[in-house]
């Protein structure tokens, strides 16, 4: 299944192009009351949630998905987690590049040694929302991402159990700007981490170790690579970071992306694509 969120809040089951807006699904959610829980209530709840949209579907009106505006599918994640130099190829490119990696040892290390890090959540958008680019007179990069939902409560978890705590998967764009401070710092600004086109469940990606990513700026290939590369697999990645904290239903993963980052500027159009995902397409503007 195919779960998006549109138009301000609304809740759609994307199929053959078009989006069914099962919005009145959302009342199978439990009621909270402050203080409000560290999760996110909707993918906490995402099987009895998707139930009940697949109930709703067939009468459910069908909106064209180039008519609505796409949010983030996760509205409310405690952390999104990052996985820096996960791909080989781009841990090459980066101790290559100066501009890459500013002397700083720790962009220079391998994951192993680099350890992960936190963007944001205020950095979170749709691609709707696109991407509005500060400090424009450094180099800001775009990187195209697998992005891995956690479902359930995941503390000291050993990668054998990983995808058992997986609620979905979809696109991540883990927009950074270039220099020589905490990745934290230059990876978190507001529209920094774009999260879509939607949530696709696990039952229809078996194998998120063998899925084929690209992106592209106004039509131009900057990226093309397979998730096989990445050097910490999702499970693996789970595993690494329940060891130093709880993952709680809506987090977010973003795996690391291939070699091939480039800068982007206000006006570009970017093009993500993951197999059996989707594509996605997001404006850059000045913030």
């Amino acid at each position: 299944m195919k779960l998006c969120r549109f138009n301000d809040g609304r809740l759609g089951i994307v199929e053959d192009g078009h989006v069914r807006d099962v919005t009145a699904a959302l009342d199978a959610l439990p009621a909270y009351r402050y203080p409000l829980p560290p999760f996110d209530p909707m993918i906490a709840n995402l099987d009895a949630v998707a139930a009940r949209a697949l109930e709703l579907a067939a009468a459910a009106p069908a909106l064209p998905i180039d008519r609505v505006r796409l949010s983030s599918p996760v509205a409310n994640p405690g952390k999104i987690v990052g996985a820096p130099v996960n791909y080989q190829k781009h841990l090459d490119e980066v101790r290559d590049n100066a501009a890459l990696h500013h002397n700083v040892a720790s962009t220079m290390a391998p994951i192993h040694t680099a350890g992960l890090f936190l963007k944001a959540t205020s950095a979170l958008v749709g691609p709707g929302d696109g991407i509005a680019l500060r400090k424009v007179d450094r180099r800001n990069d775009q990187e195209v991402e697998l992005a891995v939902i956690i479902g359930r409560e995941a503390n000291g978890v050993s990668a054998a159990d990983g995808y058992k705590y997986v609620a979905g998967y979809a696109i991540g764009l883990d927009i950074t700007i270039r220099g020589p401070e905490e990745r934290s710092l230059r990876k978190s600004p507001d529209s920094y981490a774009v999260l879509g086109p939607w949530l696709v469940t696990t039952d229809e990606i078996p194998n998120p170790g063998d899925l084929n990513l690209r992106i592209a700026v106004n039509g131009e290939e900057r990226q093309s690579s397979n998730t096989r590369y990445l050097i910490l697999g999702v499970p693996e990645l789970i595993a690494y970071a329940s060891s130093f904290y709880t993952l709680r239903p809506g987090d977010i993963i973003i795996t690391g992306t291939p070699e091939g980052v480039s800068p982007i500027q206000p006006g570009d159009v970017i093009s993500a694509c993951i197999e059996h995902i989707g594509t996605m397409e997001v404006r850059v503007r000045a913030a």
